[in-house]
């Protein structure tokens, strides 16, 4: 049985951070979040164009736009991570609520970023692992036991797929023999560094979570074309579910006053347990670690 939010769901003392809103379920992810008046709901941007779509959709939709606002970020430069964080932290500097929830999917070949990364890696892993790092004594500040703070991370059904392989973190070698394997590993990335995080903010009055929303049209692979994208698109449609159920799946278990354990991993708004690799503590410390040195080489931390 489909999840359902609560309606009377109040956020008015959270200021809240959306990524990939701009697209696909995201969109219906700001419009619920705004209609539940946040105290202040900032949803990054990288087309500007698109944030533009996003907040007047949101206008039509509910009308309760007054409390959000689009800022410009993009996943894909490490340094347009770095610069939101430090606007944030120097404008807002109060954060209640992450949603690490942009991503995307490539198949059959390799994209590199502006920082020499591939460009799932970045996007899906790198780049949101950045942002909470950036953004974590802010959230600590932020939050009380009255006023839990919330990380998370959507990931995906994938992750069960996904495998992490320290010779070809960056998958640029042999990370294309099985369709989507690249997107498989970094998914899996998510629900690693959801719950390492987890054993880190233990004592913060934080809770963090890695989510699966469903299988949903989207614009998530839109980079990709050819055969892989005809059987993918055929598997989603005999699967999918709404963009709206989507939404509530990826917003249920962080909303829910029931959930109070951290670190867990939900199926379509229901807990479920993830990828065994999860519970390797010596592969969790080394992706953190690398990711972290990665992110040092880059002189962003």
């Amino acid at each position: 049985m489909p999840v359902k939010l609560d309606n009377n769901c109040d956020l008015s003392r959270h200021v809240i951070i959306l990524t990939g809103a701009t697209d696909g379920f995201g969109k219906d992810m700001a419009r619920i979040l705004a209609g539940f008046n946040p105290k202040k709901l900032i949803l990054p941007a990288r087309n500007k164009e698109k944030g533009n779509n996003l907040l007047e959709y949101i206008k039509s939709s509910n009308g309760h736009a007054n409390n959000v606002e689009i800022w410009e970020m993009d996943l894909a430069d490490l340094q347009s991570v770095k610069n939101f964080a430090n606007k944030f932290i120097n404008e807002i500097g109060e954060l209640h609520i992450l949603f690490n929830n942009a991503g995307i999917m490539i198949n059959n070949q390799v994209i590199k970023t502006k920082d020499n990364l591939e460009l799932q890696f970045q996007v899906n892993h790198l780049a949101p692992f950045l942002l909470t790092l950036l953004l974590l004594d802010t959230i600590k500040k932020s939050v009380s036991a009255e006023l839990p703070g919330k990380i998370a991370f959507t990931s995906s059904g994938a992750q069960r797929k996904g495998i992490i392989d320290f010779d070809n973190l960056n998958l640029e070698k042999g990370a294309y023999l099985r369709p989507l394997q690249g997107y498989s590993n970094t998914k899996l990335m998510n629900v690693i560094v959801a719950k390492e995080l987890s054993h880190i903010v233990q004592n913060e009055n934080i809770t963090t979570y890695s989510l699966h929303p469903g299988v949903i049209q989207s614009n998530i692979g839109h980079m990709n074309s050819g055969i892989s994208n005809f059987f993918l698109g055929l598997f989603v449609k005999m699967y999918e579910i709404t963009s709206e159920q989507g939404a509530t799946n990826t917003l249920y278990p962080v909303l829910s006053p029931d959930n109070k354990e951290t670190g867990k991993y939900y199926h379509e708004g229901i807990e479920r347990e993830p990828n065994k690799i999860v519970d390797d503590q010596e592969v969790t410390k080394k992706l953190w670690d690398i990711s972290e040195q990665i992110l040092k080489d880059h002189e962003m931390i």
